[in-house]
């Protein structure tokens, strides 16, 4: 393939590939090649994506283009990557962890045959802290990843490597996960979108918690209407997932291409939880009072979440005690410290430790509800400062504030995780050296298609994010 047609290919959006797939101008081999060239060409110093796959991935297509274009799914034939905690058949999955450096599964996430039934060809992993913790992408088996906006800078994470991906056209959807922010956080950072969807929209597994309301699967894309998408292709019920929604009766993609209008909105510009970085309230503000240019109300109000830091910090450390318990019992040398830090504080906490943060998280969730019977929207930041050092281990302090722990700075959208709510990270500007600022809106639980229009009728006014972007030195 030319270097001209490649540079098309990569710089199309996935619902124009989509189309050509469907029209058969192009074929997903010719995709796969596109991507073969591009991740050449600039993931060596990005690391976004370190382990592929494309022999599985072409063989997978060519048996796609044998079918005909009705019976080749939602998503015809376009490749997506797959994070690295999650198991793909054949596939190294490495969890970012020494422990399974060399674990092949021999199955599939139920996701991923989701997926692939709609349509998806998988034709890498993409890297991700070790086993998800923290929201910086870095691990001992498979290194670190780097903000192509800068390369000294943090993806962040812990989809980090889905979302730079994203960003230097090595992907055109990308498959992630989110516990505090995992979806949202790499999002902001590398000027791509980021959804979060409702508890358990998404059907996963089989794994060691499937009775858990924390971590939850979803889509990443360039654009919102990509990423309502790769939510359709998601989509489906399994009963590997015990808590598993239901189907939609509609599609989100046909919702998101409406554009309706929520009637009011609130911002806040902390969620009364995290100091913010003066620049990116400044940014994230003047993007949130762009939806009065469509005639939508915004105003300033916040609805009490002020317990929601500790809230989550317990019912986290429940969480590593039930998934990663066992293994800092067999393998604590070869655990990072703050994965030590997580399970060790999770067992320390009592039951009535735990039955306080769930009685909270029932207060926090009546007044999110409450709160929605005004607003339609809740916008704030997604991250609390830009891209930060790729040397650093998480952000320590913001504003003149110190933050003691590796996931303090992630309470802006950790707080979000506990409300049930479905999540979205959108770009919303630059700072002035030139780096991505998301903006976070949160709709109602189970409301991910009003959520999507909306986040497409602001995306429509805000100023155009220009990815994929070859990789940047500053």
């Amino acid at each position: 393939m030319s270097a001209t047609s490649t540079s098309e290919l990569i710089n199309a959006t996935a619902c124009e590939i989509r189309d050509r797939l469907v029209r058969k101008d192009i074929k997903p081999t010719d995709l796969l090649h596109a991507l073969e060239d591009r991740i050449q060409q600039v993931d060596g110093s990005v690391n976004a994506l370190p382990t592929l796959c494309f022999d599985r991935a072409y063989d997978f297509a060519k048996k796609l283009e044998t079918k005909p274009i009705e019976a080749r799914g939602l998503l015809a034939g376009i490749p997506v990557p797959v994070k690295d905690l999650t198991a793909v058949k054949g596939v190294r999955t490495t969890s970012g962890s020494p422990i399974f450096a060399d674990r092949i599964p021999d199955w599939s996430d139920v996701l991923v045959e989701t997926m692939e039934t709609n349509g998806a060809i998988v034709y890498a992993k993409s890297n991700t802290p070790e086993f998800g913790a923290g929201a910086h992408t870095f691990n001992p088996v498979l290194g670190t990843t780097r903000n192509p906006w800068d390369l000294s800078k943090s993806a962040a994470g812990s989809s980090g490597g889905a979302a730079a991906s994203l960003a230097t056209g090595c992907a055109w959807l990308a498959h992630g996960s989110d516990m505090g922010g995992s979806l949202r956080n790499p999002a902001s950072f590398c000027g791509v979108v980021g959804l979060r969807p409702s508890m358990h929209r998404l059907s996963d597994g089989p794994g060691t918690s499937p009775f858990q309301t924390l971590s939850m699967q979803g889509p990443m894309a360039r654009n919102v209407t990509d990423t309502a998408l790769l939510l359709d292709a998601m989509v489906g019920f399994k009963n590997m997932n015990p808590l598993a929604q239901p189907n939609p009766e509609n599609s989100f993609l046909s919702i998101t291409n409406k554009k309706i209008k929520p009637i009011k909105v609130a911002y806040s510009p902390d969620l009364g939880v995290s100091p913010v970085a003066p620049e990116v309230a400044e940014i994230c503000k003047n993007a949130a009072l762009q939806f009065e240019n469509a005639n939508v109300v915004v105003e300033d109000m916040t609805p009490n979440l002020r317990d929601a830091p500790e809230v989550f910090k317990r019912l986290r450390g429940l969480d590593f005690v039930v998934g990663l318990g066992p293994l800092l019992d067999q393998h604590r040398d070869k655990l990072k410290e703050d994965i030590i830090w997580n399970i060790e504080y999770g067992r320390s906490l009592s039951a009535e430790d735990i039955a306080w943060a769930e009685r909270k998280r029932g207060e926090i969730y009546y007044s999110m509800q409450k709160f929605f019977n005004e607003y339609d929207l809740l916008i704030c930041p997604t991250t609390i400062v830009p891209p930060f050092p790729v040397e650093q281990r998480y952000v320590d302090e913001c504003a003149g504030q110190k933050l003691e722990t590796y996931i303090d700075w992630l309470a802006i959208v950790s707080t979000i995780t506990l409300t049930a709510s479905p999540a979205i990270s959108i770009p919303c500007g630059l700072t002035k050296t030139g780096l991505p600022v998301g903006l976070q809106l949160v709709g109602k639980p189970q409301g991910e298609g009003p959520l999507l229009s909306a986040a497409n009728l602001l995306e429509e006014v805000l100023p155009k994010m220009q990815t994929p972007i070859d990789p940047r030195n500053h």
